[in-house]
């Protein structure tokens, strides 16, 4: 899919990279600001017209009061303030607007704000990056149930591509959060270590739509409902392997800092491709020797004259009478019509074609 989504990268925001508390590993706090900072630098060098970021809200606006599973952010600027430490973005909020119109047009009925908050879920990613330019903030329902599902985060995260793609943006996508932490329950200093390790490798891997796989309650229990803003990310990106992966470990969170720098991976040669228009001839010819005896008897009896009745290039004729199954598939045939006719002919009693000793059972 053509997208024009350039870039992206997950990260974390545990707040205690801010207030710095004695409990604090202040190495494992470096590590994760310095990765920051180099995938900040290399977004920037990607030169995007806007970046957006997805990221929960910590009970603090859209919570007892409201709670919608996305929200956009429209405003002119955004403003927010944690640790002695203020927060302000500017925003595109014509952009976030046209989105909900594009949004709304794909079936997904996103909410939308004028007045909304930063708080530290999207300041502290933004400053380990050194974002200074506007942001787009969308907001998820992480925290309070019911949430929305992975499937239909992921499904969103593909609806903003295809909008920002339709209005021709090239578009960085972060998202904040993750991975596992129980603020606020017993299980606090117990991050599930192994299961984080388990899911970052298939993102490691490229298999980003991983993501939809867990249901509310296994991210529930494994302390991983900030992935939700994670699978939308996802979702926009679409399946790329990334370019740095960095899980670091603390006795509360395990942060992991996740980025790709480019496109997703370049389409392959599929084994059983759809039919070129420029094969349209060759394949009528093959599918006939396949399913038709008469057309066989005719190849068998001048295999020369047959290929004549088809609109075929010299090369193409030349590898049709001699039922040169490895050739034909180079030129991109399907492969499975030319194994059926080589067979079929075979079986009516000539030779083995050339390049035919393979094909399916």
């Amino acid at each position: 899919m053509i997208t024009t989504v350039v870039g992206g990268a997950m990260l974390p925001h545990a707040p205690q990279f801010f207030t710095m508390p004695p409990t604090e590993d202040l190495a494992t706090v470096e590590r994760v600001r310095a990765t920051a900072a180099e995938i900040g630098s290399r977004l920037r060098e990607l030169k995007p017209d806007l970046w957006i970021i997805f990221s929960n809200d910590h009970a603090e606006q859209f919570f007892h009061a409201v709670a919608p599973p996305f929200t956009v952010h429209v405003g002119a600027d955004a403003h927010g303030h944690f640790a002695g430490r203020d927060f302000k973005w500017q925003i595109p909020g014509a952009i976030g607007l046209e989105l909900v119109r594009q949004l709304y047009r794909q079936g997904f009925d996103p909410a939308f704000t004028s007045t909304a908050k930063f708080d530290y879920a999207m300041g502290i990613p933004l400053t380990h990056i050194g974002h200074t330019d506007p942001v787009l903030p969308i907001y998820i329902n992480a925290y309070l149930a019911p949430q929305p599902s992975m499937a239909r985060c992921y499904a969103f995260g593909e609806a903003i591509a295809r909008s920002v793609t339709a209005l021709g943006l090239r578009t960085v996508v972060l998202a904040s959060g993750g991975m596992s932490h129980f603020p606020g329950t017993a299980r606090y200093s117990n991050p599930e270590l192994d299961w984080d390790k388990a899911a970052l490798s298939r993102i490691a891997a490229g298999n980003l739509k991983s993501l939809i796989g867990y249901d509310e309650d296994e991210l529930d229990d494994k302390g991983n409902i900030e992935l939700r803003c994670w699978a939308c990310a996802a979702g926009a990106l679409g399946e790329r392997k990334p370019d740095i992966v960095s899980l670091d470990p603390s006795w509360h969170h395990n942060y992991a800092s996740v980025a790709w720098f480019g496109g997703g991976a370049a389409p392959r040669d599929l084994h059983y491709p759809s039919i070129r228009p420029e094969l349209v001839g060759l394949t009528s010819a093959l599918h006939g020797l396949a399913h038709d005896a008469s057309a066989r008897t005719e190849f068998r009896a001048d295999a020369g004259a047959f290929a004549a009745r088809f609109p075929l290039t010299a090369e193409q004729s030349r590898a049709l009478v001699l039922l040169d199954v490895s050739a034909m598939v180079t030129m991109g045939i399907h492969p499975l019509v030319a194994f059926l006719a080589n067979m079929q002919v075979q079986r009516d009693g000539r030779p083995p074609a050339s390049g035919s000793s393979a094909g399916p059972s």
